[in-house]
């Protein structure tokens, strides 16, 4: 099972960058890929929204935000392609006056898909890097 694993370190209170991170409508504004992002229904802590990104293709995804903790877990739900399954966890703690936030990720591509395993966790990472930079410049600058 191919795992992707990035953290970065963010000058900013826990709650504030819980709070912007889980923002889902505001998504587009914190990731370079997504050009909408709709909730489509909250019950209690769980979230289901759907995602929109550069390329015009929809999924619908559900979030189960733990505030307590700090701690969200995420699944793409439908369409799954091109992954048999993609579980998140988001990971916040503090560290001194920063926050450590974890993204990892654990899926599987679909045979038929564009990019292997191997390919898709490079893009994974990749993509994960420069929108954890792109938060933190945002929160960090108060926005």
């Amino acid at each position: 099972m191919p795992h992707t694993k990035n953290s970065i370190i963010i000058n900013a209170d826990i709650d504030r960058v819980f709070d912007i991170t889980n923002d889902i409508e505001r998504w587009p504004e914190l990731f370079n890929e997504y050009t909408d992002a709709k909730i489509l229904k909250k019950e209690d802590n769980k979230i289901t929204f759907q995602l929109t990104n550069n390329e015009g293709k929809s999924w619908r995804s559900s979030r189960i935000v733990d505030k307590i903790n700090y701690v969200c877990t995420a699944e793409r739900e439908e369409p799954k392609f091109p992954f048999k399954y993609m579980h998140l966890k988001w990971t916040y703690k503090k560290i001194d006056g920063d926050v450590d936030m974890t993204w990892e990720q654990d899926f599987e591509m679909d045979e038929k898909a564009k990019y292997n395993n191997e390919q898709a966790a490079e893009l994974i990472n990749k993509h994960s890097q420069e929108n954890m930079k792109r938060i933190k410049e945002i929160i960090e600058a108060g926005r």
